[in-house]
């Protein structure tokens, strides 16, 4: 019977600490913590920076498309002058002819 005890007392005992070892090797260290938030932060700048760039690009893109429409508008008004002016020249009544002088 005292061998059982013994073999019971020493089976908790192998029990605790590989319990105890288990619990502890999944904590992490601080350190470890540090180091991770570091490099996802670093990675979260690198992101917001190429974001950055590209809101930049996609603003002076929108800025020469606007300038491009003013001018194709501005382009469009003296194309509408113009073909008014052909009309009325092309039903005007025609001219006689002149003869030369001399």
């Amino acid at each position: 019977m005292i061998q059982v005890k013994k073999g019971f007392v020493r089976l908790s005992l192998v029990g605790a600490v590989v319990l105890g070892g288990l619990s502890l090797s999944a904590c992490a260290t601080t350190q470890y913590v540090d180091q991770r938030i570091a490099e996802v932060n670093t990675h979260i700048a690198a992101v917001d920076a190429k974001a950055t760039a590209a809101d930049q690009k996609a603003d002076q893109a929108l800025s020469a498309a606007q300038a491009a429409q003013a001018t194709a508008n501005q382009a469009s008004q003296r194309i509408d002058s113009l073909t008014a002016t052909v009309n009325n020249l092309q039903q005007a009544p025609p001219q006689p002819a002149r003869t030369p002088r001399g």
